[in-house]
């Protein structure tokens, strides 16, 4: 049994962790096929991408047997491992939706924040996780989650490893939808092909202005927004818009 299931359907790749006895823990095998799925996402025939976890958890985090068997220092592992992984879902030009299904704790919370998207099943829950064992967020939950619920907010529900429920996440602004556990897997296959059919060229771009907004001045981010328009507006995508707008027709948009 692989420990992360990579499959399509249609511009749909779904990165599925794949340890369901430990709540889908993040060992070595784990990191790696996460990386083989990112880098075959990177395909243009690939137009949305969603990680999701087996059985009744997205993911645990850490998995701590294998954490303490782990030669050098913390700091290696993370350099070498999650780094790659979350830089690699940055970089992706395409939408990532995390649908989280379950228990999302620690390290699995970072991957979650990662994601462009999070939308969770009913049952699913929260947990910062770090502090509970004497850590400190790791994998960008540091960047993502004050970005997501602001410094004080980030900094309280972090210090204080308070589990969340969905229905709170959701109040929070932490994800986007709260659906029931039955129906998570059709919401999120929907989700998934609309933004597949979607210009997701623009979309790319969207996501490299909102990655750039909190990290400049406002004169970079005019200028970005200058030069990425300029790309956008000599897309093959835009020209369809508005040849669809104007014959008030659905848009076939290529991504390109």
């Amino acid at each position: 049994m692989s420990e992360v299931e990579v499959t399509r359907d249609g511009g749909v790749l779904t990165i599925t962790l794949n340890r369901p006895d430990v709540l889908n823990a993040i060992n070595l095998a784990v990191h790696k096929g996460i990386a083989a799925g990112l880098k075959e996402a990177r395909d243009p025939e690939v137009r949305a991408v969603v990680i999701t976890g087996a059985g009744r958890g997205f993911c645990v985090g850490q998995d701590l047997n294998e954490f303490r068997e782990h030669a050098g220092s913390t700091g290696d592992m993370l350099r070498a491992t999650y780094h790659p992984n979350i830089l690699a879902i940055r970089a992706l030009d395409k939408p990532v939706i995390a649908a989280v299904n379950g228990p999302c704790a620690g390290a699995g919370l970072s991957l979650a924040a990662a994601c462009d998207i999070r939308i969770a099943a009913e049952s699913a829950a929260f947990i910062p996780g770090f502090v509970g064992i004497a850590l400190v967020p790791d994998s960008g939950g540091s960047f993502f989650i004050v970005r997501l619920l602001g410094e004080a907010r980030a900094f309280e529900w972090m210090t204080s490893n308070r589990k969340l429920s969905a229905q709170e996440a959701a109040d929070w602004g932490l994800v986007s939808t709260v659906v029931r556990d039955d129906d998570l897997p059709a919401h999120t296959a929907e989700l998934a092909a609309n933004y597949a059919k979607a210009p997701t060229a623009a979309i790319a771009m969207t996501k490299r202005l909102f990655d750039r907004a909190r990290l400049g001045t406002l004169e970079e981010q005019l200028e970005l927004e200058a030069q990425l328009q300029t790309a956008a507006a000599e897309s093959e995508d835009f020209a369809e818009g508005v040849a669809a707008f104007r014959e008030k027709r659905p848009a076939d948009f290529k991504g390109r």
